[in-house]
């Protein structure tokens, strides 16, 4: 049994003294230990080796003890796994030097073996859970399949993603291939990591909010949804779109556990949309960690009023920056711990 399990009642919605925080991105980039792993592996042999992986997951459990830890990993190992080159480029980002933009493009492409193409998650999975020894839970990913997509057909990272818009819109028909052919790989990626022990997964639709309410229902919501149904048996889903609040209403009659929300939406907005009834997650803003860690207290104190401390998790609105200095960090993180 997990002896801090406020995350995952939080999820089921149980009555808690206060809400569960954890951070996304808490994995790496703002702590001087991580920096310190960064020096010696590039990106993919971080993701890849399940000892620097797992040790990258458990660092800031240990520095600030966030209700949870997400497993240090990458939403590109998807792509990568079903035959298409991803490069992490330093100071630039994802590279993909070949784009899916055409049927013959799209053929190359496979709904791999999971244990076999991404064998090494499992494994990171295990070692995280040994070093955890059942003090927090632990949290799965992957991104939606229309956030892979963006990568997989602009090639890299975008403002618009107008060539993955261009394609849905010229060659509907090989974007919903590609589209189906990463929610298969995705739904057994998931599968694969619950049976592996995370006890919760998270799925990140960043670049949902490029997209009208219209095409969002078509190129993105329905392939969430499909891989919603797959799951909510099995462990609890949180789905966190970015821009997406049009979205909310929909999404929280889909069978997910959770929403996140980014801070664009209010908190009393995130509830009228979903009807109150369900688990929310979010929502500060990423930057205002450079606030003065006195007032990241009395925003993050008013942030959780404002939602109410049950069916609530406190987190960002989006990843966390990489130059926020670790007591502002940190004064996020005991906000929460000293509410009451």
């Amino acid at each position: 049994m997990i002896k801090n399990d406020l995350f995952l009642r939080a999820l089921k919605g149980e009555t808690v003294n206060r809400p569960p925080v954890w951070m996304m991105r808490q994995a790496g980039r703002y702590l001087p230990e991580f920096m310190e792993i960064r020096k010696k592996y590039d990106f993919f042999t971080r993701c890849q080796t399940p000892e620097l992986a797992s040790e990258i997951t458990v660092q800031p459990i240990q520095r600030y003890g966030m209700d949870a830890a997400i497993l240090f990993s990458d939403i590109l190992v998807i792509p990568q796994a079903m035959n298409i080159e991803v490069q992490m480029k330093p100071d630039f980002g994802p590279y993909l030097p070949n784009p899916i933009r055409s049927q013959k493009d799209l053929d190359n492409v496979i709904v791999p073996d999971v244990h076999e193409t991404l064998g090494y998650v499992m494994d990171a999975i295990k070692m995280t859970k040994e070093k955890l020894n059942n003090e927090v839970p632990l949290i799965g990913f992957a991104g939606s399949p229309w956030t892979i997509l963006c990568y997989c057909v602009q090639g890299q990272g975008s403002k618009s993603f107008d060539k993955a818009k261009e394609l849905c819109f010229t060659q509907p028909l090989v974007a919903h291939a590609l589209l189906q052919k990463i929610t298969d790989t995705t739904i057994a990626y998931l599968k694969a990591k619950i049976k592996a022990g995370v006890n919760a997964v998270q799925v990140f639709d960043s670049w949902g909010g490029m997209l009208s309410p219209t095409d969002y229902q078509e190129f993105s919501w329905k392939y969430i949804q499909q891989i919603i149904d797959a799951l909510k048996e099995e462990a609890p889903i949180i789905v966190f779109g970015k821009g997406c609040w049009f979205a909310l209403n929909e999404m929280s009659k889909s069978g997910a556990s959770a929403l996140g929300v980014d801070w664009t939406c209010s908190a009393r907005n995130a509830r009228y949309l979903t009807g109150g009834n369900i688990t929310l997650q979010g929502n500060f803003d990423p930057a205002r960690l450079f606030s003065p860690p006195s007032e990241i207290k009395k925003m993050v104190t008013q942030m959780i009023n404002e939602f109410g401390k049950d069916k609530y998790i406190v987190n960002l609105g989006h990843g966390i920056l990489p130059n926020i200095p670790l007591e502002n960090a940190k004064a996020f993180i005991d906000a929460v711990k000293e509410y009451h």
